[in-house]
């Protein structure tokens, strides 16, 4: 009992010394007032944009759940010397929002994998399997087959369109690997990876795939070890052994993909000062792969060695919008989830505020008339914003509400993961340990190796046309449907036919209006001439 009168006369302290943080236009009840009148008035002059989707710009934030966005906004603005919490991300001027229902066939917690296979290829699907559906087993060949699903990106290429992928982990990963791969392991990245047994019945690795399964125009991300014979040394490493070449069956693929487009402008680069000197008017495809598996994260990034993810994805768009067609282009914020794995705030929510910076290039080089832009997760992380910190406090620092025990907690804390540190009941005194740091790993309840993934719904978000469809509760799979619906790709062409002729750059609504004022003429017309 008297813990809790103590609890609850800190946390009274904390509201009054906090009220001292407030800005003063805040204390105003009409500052309040007319910013929602504002966006009441922007809502309701919302027109919907029913054209066909010319382009899809698809940003996939990996285990960026509603936590992780939230924090990401207040680290945002606090880098910008902001107090944090008002600020407004790129992604938060999205006009359309959603959520979506992220398990899987087998498990109430999906991984990226099935996820992906959801959102990208339209169907639900067993954990560690990509682009089969749920008849398909994890790690058994022989159920692979004849249960493929193709996705999005296959659609758009169908279509004619130009496509790509573009990501901050290899470009073997089970995000981008499902826009192209069919596979009963997420694992079989090379040719090593996969058993002798499944070679035998016919699987093929991921990175083969890459090459033969779809014609795409841009690939970017790392993972050149797993294109490369055995023991190859890396050109940027090649004294580390971990990061040679790992295929069994000789084949160099990154050579073979240059045979391969030898008939058109083809580049393949592996470090900056290459990157640069493609120039997107005059490359029709580009592989660039600067890491022998994932990137580095953003606040590791060599800024003289690889691109940033707004400079890959601005490459991305200006190669493929040649295209008089369109484009598809997935854009992954893939180490957001890896940093949650290893308990990393700070690197999670870094590439967090990375991703919504490319989303912002995306927007400044697409029209919003023609482009649906989507941004969303696939699943989240036992991540918690917890505490009652002052307004404005940083957002990877402590709590100044301490626990029962009389020790500090951080604002920022795992469900489980590898910063469980309880030693003999007691959790470590943090006062002194600097929370702020890159390499900081936050507490977790629960030990476990790697954070887990967690069950909740995650955003969707969208703009541009039909991103109507992609509001309330809706299951992940919904989400391909949808894209596909809205840019006449795939199966369901219904808004194609429902708007035949319609010219993507206003010229249909130019011939309708024309149309309807010459028919009102000809009406004058008709009724003078009646009544004289």
């Amino acid at each position: 009992m008297e813990v809790k009168r103590a609890a609850i006369s800190a946390l009274l302290v904390l509201v009054a010394f906090g009220s001292c943080h407030a800005k003063v236009e805040e204390e105003n009840p009409e500052f309040w007032r007319s910013q929602a009148r504002q966006t009441l008035q922007s809502a309701l002059d919302r027109k919907l944009n029913t054209n066909v989707a010319k382009n899809i710009l698809f940003f996939l934030g990996d285990g960026m759940g509603i936590t992780t966005y939230t924090a990401a906004r207040i680290l945002k603005g606090q880098l910008q010397n902001q107090t944090g919490e008002e600020t407004v991300m790129t992604m938060d001027t999205f006009p359309h929002v959603g959520l979506a229902k992220t398990y899987s066939v087998d498990f109430q917690i999906a991984d990226s994998a099935a996820t992906a296979t959801a959102y990208l290829c339209g169907v639900k699907t067993n954990l560690n399997v990509i682009g089969v559906n749920a008849a398909a087993r994890n790690g058994i060949c022989k159920t692979q087959k004849g249960n493929e699903v193709t996705s999005i990106l296959k659609w758009a290429k169908d279509a004619g369109k130009s496509v790509g992928i573009v990501t901050t982990t290899r470009v073997q990963h089970a995000t981008p690997a499902t826009s192209y791969a069919h596979s009963a392991s997420r694992k079989w990245y090379s040719d090593a990876d996969v058993p002798a047994g499944a070679k035998k019945d016919g699987c093929t690795d991921i990175s083969s795939q890459l090459l033969n399964n779809t014609d795409i125009d841009v690939i970017i991300g790392g993972g050149r070890k797993y294109m490369t014979p055995r023991y190859t040394k890396d050109p940027e490493y090649p004294a580390d052994f971990s990061s040679r070449g790992k295929r069994r069956d000789g084949r160099n693929l990154i050579e073979e993909w240059k045979n391969m487009k030898r008939e058109k402008v083809a580049r393949y680069v592996w470090n900056k000062n290459d990157f640069d000197a493609v120039d997107p008017e005059t490359t029709d495809y580009l592989m660039a792969l600067f890491e022998p598996g994932d990137l580095r994260y953003e606040a590791e990034r060599d800024p003289r060695m690889d691109p940033s993810i707004v400079e890959t994805t601005e490459k991305a768009i200006r190669i493929l919008q040649k295209n008089p067609k369109g484009f598809f282009l997935l854009v992954e914020g893939g180490r957001i989830d890896q940093a949650h794995h290893d308990g990393r705030a700070y690197m999670a929510l870094h590439e967090t505020v990375a991703l919504d910076n490319a989303i912002a290039k995306g927007l400044e080089l697409t029209k919003e008339q023609e482009t649906l832009t989507i941004v969303m997760a696939d699943h989240s992380h036992p991540f918690t914003l917890n505490g009652f910190p002052f307004r404005g406090q940083s957002i990877l620092g402590k709590s100044p509400l301490w626990g029962t025990d009389f020790l500090p907690y951080t604002t920022l804390m795992y469900g489980n993961g590898p910063g469980h540190k309880i030693r003999n009941g007691t959790r470590p005194d943090i006062r002194n340990v600097n929370t702020k740091s890159k390499d900081y790993v936050q507490l977790s309840a629960a030990p476990t190796e790697s954070t887990t993934h967690s069950g909740e719904d995650v955003a969707v978000l969208a703009r541009g046309p039909m991103a109507h469809l992609f509001q309330g509760v809706n299951e992940q799979n919904y989400i391909a449907h949808a894209m596909g619906y809205a840019a006449c790709v795939g199966a369901d062409m219904r808004h194609c036919q429902s708007t035949v002729g319609h010219d993507l750059n206003g010229a249909g609504a130019v011939a309708r209006s024309s149309a309807a004022l010459l028919g009102g003429l000809l009406s004058v017309l008709l009724t003078l001439t009646l009544l004289m």
